[in-house]
């Protein structure tokens, strides 16, 4: 037998269930995925400043990889001719890889869509470049991504209403598109994921959920959100929507978000998240604790000898002194955005299984209520 017969498909089981929230596992060619999961995002084959030692000693199953950007640098046919994205970057756990829709929002003025591709002027050095369905899912197969994202238009809210409609109807012919380039390539334990767009219009999500779903994709993304909405509109678009999506699916929430809004969205069903608030906001002197986040910039912190949680499972958080870290943030010292980072990523990580763990638990509720009444107490008491 050979070791590609060997290799388990893809799968995604649902374990326990505590109301909407859902305890699950992905399995996928290199490796399960407990769920709820939150995915670092390593856009360009690297979760910055951190080694895929770090990451995984956070918690991390998974990391998310960008299309967009590997296309441009290094290449993806270049990363396919020295091993693939997981031995080129040292991650031998699963990686999801963006298709590079959000590119067609970020960088709106680089680019031109229209039926067939998109059409990005590289912003490295200026070279017209096109991304068609096809070439996406190509990319990230040469990538080697244990899960693939289709193709999509992504769009900034608020947005007039044709011209939402205008961008889902695409993003679903492009849907399939993406599926019949991936059915011609797949491989024994990859998944694509389907993405439902439509912006801030429940009727528009319903039409896109329906027909995503009638085309059988691995798994289903909310796309399109933390776009510039309010967080209730998020949350509303996320409970009207999730329940259209087959449950026996897992179901991403992509570019969430902060732990208020991953807790909100694991309570409406939601089983994977990725964000780069982590480690954006701690390349800036930003730290999440379980008593809510910490400016280390703030001069407050100068002489305080705590650590940022003397409880916290991960050293970092509990070994180097809130006076050192703001000395780290006010000196813009590389280590202090390393660390700052590990520890964000780390206090995610605990988070998602603590969720876990209370579902199985049947007491989800209590942990949500419990880690909002820590949050709202605010910092640690004096020591």
């Amino acid at each position: 037998m050979t070791k590609e017969k060997m290799l388990q498909p893809f799968s995604f089981h649902v374990l326990k269930s505590d109301g909407a929230a859902r305890r699950g596992e992905l399995v996928t060619r290199h490796g399960k995925v407990q769920t709820p999961a939150f995915m670092p995002v390593g856009t360009q084959g690297t979760v910055k400043g951190l080694t895929p030692e770090d990451v995984r000693g956070t918690g991390a199953e998974i990391v998310l990889g960008n299309t967009y950007h590997l296309m441009l640098r290094p290449g993806a046919e270049r990363i396919a001719a020295l091993g693939g994205l997981h031995t080129f970057m040292n991650w031998t756990l699963p990686i999801l890889t963006d298709s590079g829709g959000f590119q067609v929002m970020s960088l709106s003025d680089l680019r031109k869509v229209d039926e067939r591709a998109v059409t990005f002027r590289s912003h490295i050095d200026g070279a017209m470049v096109e991304l068609t369905p096809e070439r996406a899912i190509e990319i990230q197969t040469l990538l080697g991504a244990d899960i693939a994202m289709q193709l999509d238009e992504c769009l900034k809210l608020p947005a007039a209403r044709a011209e939402i409609a205008r961008a889902m109807q695409l993003s679903l012919r492009w849907a399939e598109r993406s599926k019949r380039a991936f059915d011609a390539t797949a491989h024994n334990g990859y998944a694509l994921f389907g993405i439902v767009q439509g912006g801030d219009d429940l009727s528009l999500r319903a039409e896109s959920a329906r027909e995503l779903t009638a085309m059988h994709f691995h798994g289903y993304a909310i796309g399109g959100l933390a776009v510039g909405e309010p967080q209730d509109v998020m949350l509303k678009i996320v409970t009207e929507t999730t329940p259209m999506l087959p449950a026996e699916h897992p179901r991403y929430l992509m570019g969430v978000g902060t732990p208020h809004d991953l807790i909100e969205a694991v309570a409406r069903g939601i089983d994977m998240f990725d964000c780069v608030l982590p480690t954006r906001n701690g390349r800036h002197g930003m730290a999440f604790t379980r008593y809510g986040a910490i400016n280390l910039a703030n001069a407050r912190h100068a002489n305080d000898s705590r650590p940022l949680d003397p409880e916290s499972q991960h050293p970092a958080a509990r070994t180097y002194s809130r006076a050192y870290l703001h000395h780290l943030t006010k000196a813009n010292e590389m280590l202090g955005a390393v660390l700052l980072s590990t520890i964000n990523l780390a206090y995610y990580e605990t988070l998602m299984a603590g969720m876990r763990e209370a579902i199985a638990a049947r007491r989800f509720a209590e942990f949500c209520h419990l880690a909002t009444a820590q949050w709202e107490r605010g910092d640690l008491p004096a020591l």
